[in-house]
């Protein structure tokens, strides 16, 4: 009996935490932001399997399973040069900006 409640116990911390960190990171659609440089032509796109929206200057995705460089790479083949990518607030810095628009169109 004094498993199960042990169990049980570990359960609910683990649920507990688990969703502290989910909460603290945004998922919302404005978890990644691609400037571009030039006006798009279209106001949305999908990259694999994320939706991008074209608001306020800048495409905004909700958080995706793809690691965030190529994401911005997939953004830039499409939209061309990036003036800048941010991922949950914290924008790419000079160089791996480079990187990513070492893709573009």
């Amino acid at each position: 009996m004094s498993r199960i409640l042990a169990f049980i116990g570990a359960l609910a911390v683990t649920t507990v935490l688990g969703s502290t960190v989910a909460l603290a990171q945004p998922q919302g659609p404005g978890y990644y932001a691609a400037t571009p440089v030039e006006a798009p032509v279209k106001t949305s796109m999908i990259t694999r399997d994320t939706v991008w929206k074209f608001r306020d200057g800048a495409f905004t995705a909700a958080k995706a399973p793809e690691r965030e460089m190529v994401l911005c790479q997939l953004v830039a083949q499409r939209v061309g040069k990036l003036q800048s990518f941010t991922v949950a607030g914290q924008a790419f810095d000079a160089a791996t900006l480079d990187t990513c628009n070492a893709k573009a169109k």
